[in-house]
């Protein structure tokens, strides 16, 4: 028979292939070129289930074999997967980085003890209301520092147990040791004039005083009255003491014009 002249065919050579071993081929060619070029150990969506057969998280497809996966990644249904998914992630991701801040470095200096200070009760002699001012010295404060006060809470400390009966004042300044007072846990008076503060850059001394909020006066009900000013009792109450129809044991006499009932015979 003369295949010369057909369609495709070849004097010496087989028959045309059919659609399905054009394929096989195709996926076989596919397989060994990922082999070569793919490592499964680094695809994050290559999975072996309990069945020993191979999985493709993506597109949650089925495979018997590492080379039906490695043919499938080639596949078109496994590429607009990729390409989906890495759209998704682009479009969730921000569009710009936001700009990383800059560290600030604490500074580090070395502690040269407890500061020197005074502190000074004072009461007002008008309305009697208290008040404590604060002299804090720092002869060898760092240049360009000025001193930072702030109240701390009882529960806020680690070294005492807490106690809300009391506060505590902290006074900080470079290179010196941070130092604190325990005062009452009442309320301060921020008004102009019963708080203020100041730094005296010749001498070295930081101020603080403040004053504690005069706390209102309860005056106690006076006792209730038993007995009227003039009078007796009020309308309603019984004089206190022994009942009328009896004093000292007697009975009273009977009333004029009445005669008293004999006691019946023994």
């Amino acid at each position: 028979m003369d295949f010369q002249n057909r369609a495709g065919g070849k004097t010496g050579s087989g028959g045309v292939a059919s659609w399905s071993e054009t394929n096989r081929d195709r996926k076989e060619r596919l397989r060994q070129l990922a082999l070569e070029t793919i490592d499964l150990n680094k695809d994050p969506y290559f999975m072996k289930n309990h069945l020993g057969s191979y999985e493709c998280k993506l597109c949650l497809t089925l495979h018997n074999n590492e080379g039906s996966y490695l043919a499938h990644t080639q596949g078109k249904k496994h590429q607009e997967n990729l390409a989906r998914r890495a759209a998704k992630e682009a479009k969730e991701a921000p569009s710009m980085m936001a700009p990383e801040k800059p560290r600030v470095e604490p500074k580090k200096f070395v502690k040269i003890g407890r500061p020197g200070y005074r502190v000074t009760k004072q009461r007002d002699p008008n309305n009697g209301q208290q008040s404590l001012l604060f002299q804090i010295d720092y002869p060898e404060i760092t240049e360009g520092i000025i001193p930072r006060h702030r109240f701390m809470s009882a529960y806020e400390q680690k070294i005492e147990p807490p106690d809300r009966k009391w506060q505590y004042l902290l006074f900080a300044a470079e290179p010196y040791e941070t130092i604190g007072f325990k005062v009452p846990s009442r309320e301060v008076e921020k008004t102009e004039g019963k708080f203020w503060t100041h730094w005296n850059r010749d001498t070295k001394q930081f101020f603080l005083q403040f004053s504690f909020k005069l706390e209102p006066k309860i005056i106690p009900p006076p006792p209730p009255n038993l007995h009227r000013a003039l009078g007796g009792p009020p309308a309603g109450f019984p004089m206190p003491g022994p009942p009328r129809h009896i004093f000292n044991g007697v009975p009273p006499p009977p009333p004029m014009g009445v005669l008293p009932v004999p006691p019946p015979p023994m």
